[in-house]
Formats: structure tokens, C-alpha cells, sequence
């Protein structure tokens, strides 16, 4: 790497990126060149270059970067978990992101996705994303096991704020999450999964939801009912179920991926699974003066921009595949991985208002204005 791209890299890092280093002891122990910069050079060529532990070596040796094996680099690896966390916290902080004191709607997208380590017998860790619409900015990420309690997927895991307005898919489908989110006076459009929400009806009777189902008959029809959902406290939240019957195709296809499932599992389809899967069913706290049933659909829609944060994670910046063994190595691989992610955003949003020059100029002490 030229140093000039180097020192135009480092412009784009966070104001206090070599403080965090210290105050994180990221370099502690390190003997000789003690250095951020050549440090976090060097952490780069692996994480966010592709480079093996012994590539790296060999690269930092030659550019005088540093002079370390490759056991080395892995160790310093494990030392910098907590500052290329920091990095990451910093670089979409600055960007203006504050939770809680936006202005306007908030539209956000929850999503989790699991990257695995090598071997039958590899880890797996899952990365908790939350991105903001339409600008795709995250503003929150968590990495967790996959075991063990608390590190499913929940809205409990992400901060909300009054106003916000939430998308998830089916994992988020239950009533204690849906619950957390409505304390916060934030509203929320989630896939139903029948199998772990409990719906009730406006007034707390029973809700047929195979019945009212059976009502929507034609391709693209859509149909609303208000429905309530009962939270962990057994404080009822009340909503609208949304629901739109698929086309005869999509019906197919998705009748298909059930049955190819279950014979996997070697499981009996239910009845009541056929016909659920014959339409797409949400449950929305959206206000229903501001939007209609069709427009629930239609938001919901925009979910998907979340699946495609991830796969541009797992093919440009190569995060689908851990190329480490240990719990130390593998979260700080994994937030050295979305440091990359985070600043090609960065990078990609200056592209747009730089100069032809390519870099803005350093602000002086004694700036003038033009006449």
C-alpha cells in the first residue's frame, strides 16, 4: 500500500483512533515499534486484505512494518478485540447517528446473521445488525454466540427510541420482544411465525387465524384485522394482523422448501402450515390512520435491503467464512471485518461530495471567508 493511500485512509479513521488503542491496551506488550498506526496497518493487511497470518508476516516484514511471525500477528489480533470494537462504535457514531434524537420517522431494519468458523466442528457466531432506511447507515451491531442464553435473535438485544419504526422477519415473532419494543413507544412490522406468537382477538377473544385466512381467495388480495398479542408481563399489545395471498408460483415454491425441509427432518407438513404458507401474514403496531394495510406490505417489502447488507459483507468484505480457531480471535476478526465494512461505507459516501483532487484539504487556523 502506497503511503500516500495510506495517510488517505488513516483521514477517514475516528478523531482519537490511536488513543483508543492505548485506553484499550491494544498495544501492551508489544516490544520495539510501538506504534498505532503500523499496528492497525498490519491488523488491515490480514483482516480487511485477505491475507494468511504468514502473507501478513512476510508483507509487514518487507514494508518495514512491523517484524513479527505469524503466531505474533494472532496474538496481537486477540489484544486489538476491544479497539477495532471501539473503531467500528466510533466510526458510525461521528457520523451523526444518536438514538433517540432523530427527527422525522425512523425507519429501521433488525436483522442476525451467522458466520461460522473452519471444521465440522467450528464455532458459530452470530453478528446482530440494525440499518437505517433509505441511507442503509447501521446503528447498531452486536457480535454473540449462538448458544447459550440471550444470543437468539430478539428486539430486546437492540436499543430503541419513541418513534422508531421497526421491520424483522419471522425470528423476532414473539410477544415479549414485541412487547420491549412497544414500551418504548417505537412501533414495529414483523413476519408472523403462528407457531410462537400468541394472537388474540381486538377484545381478547379467540382469533381464528386459519379462518380469517381462508377469506383472502385471490392472488394479491390483502386483508387486515385487528388483533392483540400478549407480552411476558401478560399486558396485551394491541395491532393488525396484515396479510396478502402469494401468486399460485410463489405458493408452490414456498410449499416445495417446506416439504424438502421436513423430509430432512423427518417431519409431518400440518394442514395448517399449507395454508399459512399460501400468504404473507404481519403483525404491525404501525398506526393505522397513517398506513394502510397495503402500505404495511409495502414497508415490509423493504426489509430485504437488510439481506442485501449482509451479502455484500460475505462477498466483498469476505465475512462468511472465519479463518480462525478461539473465541478471542474469531470476535475480533469479525469486528476488524465490519471496521472494513463500516469504513467502505465511509469512503463510498465521501465519493459523492469529494473534490476532483480527491481528498478535502485541512482545515486552517486562520480560515477567510470568500467574498
Amino acid at each position: 500500500m502506497h503511503e500516500e493511500d495510506w495517510d488517505l485512509l488513516v483521514s477517514f479513521f475516528p478523531e482519537n483512533w490511536r488513543w483508543l488503542a492505548t485506553r484499550t491496551k491494544a498495544l501492551k506488550g508489544l516490544h520495539g515499534d510501538r506504534s498505532p498506526a503500523n499496528a492497525l496497518r498490519v491488523l488491515l493487511m490480514h483482516v480487511g486484505g485477505g491475507l494468511s497470518l504468514r502473507e501478513t508476516a512476510v508483507r509487514a516484514r518487507e514494508n518495514s512494518l512491523a517484524d513479527l511471525s505469524d503466531v505474533a500477528i494472532l496474538k496481537r489480533l486477540r489484544k486489538s478485540k476491544k479497539w477495532l470494537r471501539q473503531l467500528c462504535l466510533k466510526l458510525f457514531r461521528e457520523r451523526g447517528v444518536s438514538l433517540g434524537r432523530s427527527k422525522g420517522t425512523q425507519v429501521r431494519v433488525f436483522d442476525a446473521t451467522t458466520v461460522k468458523e473452519p471444521g465440522k466442528t467450528g464455532s458459530l457466531w452470530r453478528v446482530h445488525y440494525s440499518v437505517q432506511l433509505p441511507s442503509l447507515t447501521c446503528d447498531f451491531f452486536e457480535v454473540t454466540g449462538t448458544t447459550g442464553e440471550g444470543t437468539g435473535e430478539s428486539f430486546r438485544r437492540f436499543p430503541i427510541s419513541a418513534g422508531d419504526y421497526i421491520l424483522a422477519d419471522r425470528g423476532y415473532c414473539h410477544g415479549p420482544g414485541i412487547e420491549y419494543v412497544d414500551s418504548n413507544r417505537a412501533f414495529v412490522c414483523v413476519r408472523v411465525n403462528s407457531q410462537s406468537l400468541r394472537m388474540q382477538g381486538a377484545a381478547g377473544d379467540s382469533f381464528g387465524l386459519l379462518d380469517h385466512l381462508r377469506t383472502v381467495t385471490r392472488p394479491g388480495e390483502v386483508a387486515s384485522w385487528p388483533v392483540q398479542v400478549m407480552g411476558q408481563s401478560g399486558t396485551a399489545v394491541q395491532g393488525r394482523l396484515c396479510v396478502v395471498r402469494k401468486s399460485q408460483a410463489a405458493v408452490d415454491a414456498t410449499v416445495k422448501r417446506l416439504k424438502r425441509l421436513a423430509s430432512k427432518k423427518c417431519l409431518e407438513l400440518q394442514p395448517g402450515t399449507l395454508v399459512a404458507a399460501e400468504y404473507v401474514i404481519l403483525f404491525t403496531t404501525f398506526p393505522a390512520e397513517t398506513f394502510s394495510p397495503a402500505d404495511v406490505l409495502l414497508w415490509y417489502r423493504m426489509r430485504w435491503q437488510v439481506e442485501l447488507v449482509f451479502k455484500r459483507f460475505k462477498q466483498i468484505a469476505q465475512l462468511g467464512h472465519l479463518p480462525k480457531y478461539g473465541a478471542e480471535s474469531s470476535q475480533a476478526w469479525l469486528y476488524g471485518k465490519l471496521f472494513v465494512a463500516l469504513l467502505t461505507e465511509k469512503l463510498i459516501h465521501h465519493a459523492t461530495t469529494l473534490s476532483p483532487w480527491g481528498y478535502e484539504l485541512e482545515a486552517t487556523k486562520n480560515a477567510q471567508s470568500m467574498a
